[in-house]
């Protein structure tokens, strides 16, 4: 299998081809830097992203409370994350960073808010 992978480690971008399998890289070249090396190996065998969105207030149905995960969560779970979002709410006074949703899906990350309400 072969990845073109551009690289979001700094502004020059780099477009990194890798090629392997779902479990091991086997070559990697077009990177311009170890830690554009580093990134283009964990993209490949294991991308992961921190997910912002919103969940509802109890309180009002105009508002809403932004939320992120914690840290990155595997790239595969972003559609099902969404779907578990849509059926969170909370109820003020809420702190920021307070966490909403513990163990966010099994992946061991929370979600968390973003704001104070």
């Amino acid at each position: 299998m072969r990845k073109e992978i551009t690289c979001t480690v700094c502004p020059r971008g780099c477009l990194i081809s890798v090629e392997g399998n779902e479990t091991a890289v086997e070559s990697i070249f077009g990177e311009g830097c170890m830690r554009g090396r580093r990134y283009a190996e964990a993209e490949f065998l294991n991308p992961v992203r921190i997910l912002t969105s919103t969940v509802r207030r109890t309180d009002t149905d105009l508002d809403v409370l932004p939320v992120r995960t914690a840290g990155p969560i595997p790239k595969s779970l972003l559609f099902e994350a969404m779907q578990t979002i849509k059926a969170v709410s909370v109820t003020p006074p809420v702190a920021i960073h307070e966490v909403v949703v513990e163990n966010f899906l099994g992946t061991g990350v929370d979600l968390i808010a973003e704001k104070s309400i």
